[in-house]
């Protein structure tokens, strides 16, 4: 049985890309021929995708760490590197997703299927074979492969349970759901123990689980506001299935039959679909009763104990199947996913006087892809720079000779163009 977690931390880190690859043919006696070094694979991807077979955030809460895989590096003969493996990540319907530092909201998985790319895996570096061209006939620089994108995510789950397990106070709902699953609510003998739902996650197998809601204790009169009733009624509401509870021995002597009466009258006056939903009815403290005194009250539904544990399996089998039955039946409208737009180009920040700060994606990924170590690939940079109008942007933000210039973690000292 496992148990319920509704919020956690989560580190996400996508595969770096593979390097280029320089390389040359080799023909006879030519030592070298034009260049064949082939292109390095692109880092994997890390997406969150909502599952309705997945209940709870329990599976990030000892295991806080997500990577996808890297891409290989290119070699020569062409031949380029395999892409890393994308990693997709399961979690609940109402899973909401923000940055961990600055609390922004990155994205809401509301409906069964919707999807949102977390981290972008690092693009694979071109091998020297992809910068070729009639004034660089022999290209002895490659580029580099690009660091995935790494950040802390925040999760938490908007909880709809599956099960609300519905009845009397002191009918048993907090000692079932103590039993079948790692919760631990309060427990006395006396009513209105429960004044909040406690949820709980029954898991059968690493496929099947689902999430119940013990809510507390309902009186005739609920729906009207009776006894804190619209607190307690309104926790009803999204649960797929219900679990009516009748006690087989009251302290007050009402019958199962009409507890079952109120509380499904209760029920349909505050809300009227709730009548509709599928629903379970079983007798609760069978090991209070005798045989002659079921069958005195006229009881002929099932029976069950959570002290001796008796008909337990039986009822988390069959509330399994409704909840499984009842998730089918969804028909889940297309999700909208909150996304923040990527910048495209490229910014100047003033650092500190005579020191400046190039950020965006495309500037940063033509200092990081490429081999800064050889004049060759220097002139290369030089050159995409002043495409994106990188020397323009300097002097209008007052950069003037000899000051500093970062991209990403590389230095420059600024040479204005004469």
């Amino acid at each position: 049985m496992s148990q319920f977690v509704d919020e956690c931390q989560l580190n996400v880190k996508a595969g770096d890309g593979g390097a280029g690859c320089v390389s040359f043919r080799r023909e006879g006696p030519v030592v070298y021929g034009g260049p064949n070094g082939g292109d390095g694979g692109n880092g994997g991807d890390i997406w969150f995708v909502a599952d309705h077979n997945v209940a709870s955030l329990l599976a990030f809460r000892d295991y806080p760490h997500r990577k996808a895989g890297s891409g290989v590096h290119g070699k020569g003969k062409d031949m380029h590197g395999r892409r890393g493996e994308s990693l997709e990540i399961s979690v609940p319907m109402g899973t909401a997703i923000s940055d961990m530092y600055g609390g922004e909201l990155l994205a809401e998985l509301v409906n069964h299927g919707d999807r949102w790319l977390a981290v972008a895996g690092g693009r694979g570096g071109r091998g020297n074979a992809k910068f070729l061209s009639n004034k660089r006939r022999a290209p002895n620089f490659a580029e580099q492969g690009e660091h995935g994108e790494e950040r802390w995510l925040k999760m938490e789950l908007r909880l709809m349970a599956d099960v609300a397990l519905v009845g009397f106070p002191n009918v048993g709902k907090s000692t079932l759901i103590s039993v079948i699953s790692q919760a631990k609510p309060k427990i006395a003998n006396y009513p209105f123990t429960t004044l909040e739902p406690n949820l709980g996650v029954v898991a059968l197998d690493e496929d099947t689980e689902f999430v119940v809601a013990d809510i507390p204790g309902l009186i005739e009169g609920a729906s009207e506001g009776k006894g804190l009733g619209h607190q307690f009624l309104r926790h009803i509401e999204r649960a797929l299935v219900l679990c009516i509870m009748l006690d087989l021995a009251p302290m007050d002597g009402v019958s199962p039959q009409e507890q079952e009466r109120v509380l499904l009258q209760e029920l349909g006056q505050y809300q009227p679909d709730l009548l509709d939903r599928p629903r379970v009815v079983v007798g609760t403290k069978g090991d209070a009763v005798q045989p002659e005194e079921l069958q005195a009250l006229g009881w002929e539904g099932d029976v069950i104990s959570s002290v001796t544990r008796s008909g337990l399996n039986d009822l988390v089998g069959k509330l399994a199947q409704r909840v499984h039955d009842a998730r089918q039946a969804i028909e889940y409208a297309e999700g909208v996913v909150t996304i923040r737009p990527e910048a495209k180009g490229a910014m100047v920040e003033v650092v500190e006087p005579g020191h400046f700060r190039l950020v965006g994606r495309e500037v940063e990924r033509i200092v990081a892809l490429n081999d800064v170590t050889t004049p060759e690939a220097l002139s290369y940079i030089d050159h995409r720079l002043e495409r994106l109008g990188v020397p323009k942007m300097l002097a209008k933000a007052g950069a003037q000779e000899g000051d500093v210039i970062w991209i990403a973690g590389f230095s420059f000292e600024y040479s204005p163009d004469v």
